[in-house]
């Protein structure tokens, strides 16, 4: 009951298997997710190949490389906050763990 009304935390292992949850399967996820909804529907996955196709063919080998370095720098920048938010989470509750174990005088 104590969890269900905020008087307990949840714990810092909890924190942990969210954090890989949303680092590792969270992106893998929606990359099959994306994947299926192509499969699924042709309209979407003709539509965007056709897309892909014109755009790609348009730009330079300079473009496509800054494309992709701005895409895998993107990510990157996307995971390390990732674990900089969990790292703050799990600073916080150790904060507060030993706040309240420290006897009080």
């Amino acid at each position: 009951m104590d969890f269900l009304t905020f008087k307990s935390f949840i714990s810092t292992e909890t924190l942990i298997v969210f954090y890989y949850i949303g680092a590792i399967i969270m992106p893998v996820s929606i990359w099959y997710l994306l994947v299926w909804l192509a499969k699924k529907y042709s309209l979407l996955a003709s539509s965007y190949q056709h897309s892909k196709e014109i755009l790609w063919d348009s730009l330079s080998k300079n473009h496509k490389i800054k494309i992709i370095a701005a895409f895998i720098t993107t990510f990157l920048f996307m995971e390390l906050f990732w674990r900089m938010l969990f790292e703050f989470l799990i600073a916080y509750m150790q904060m507060r763990d030993a706040i309240l174990q420290t006897p009080i005088h």
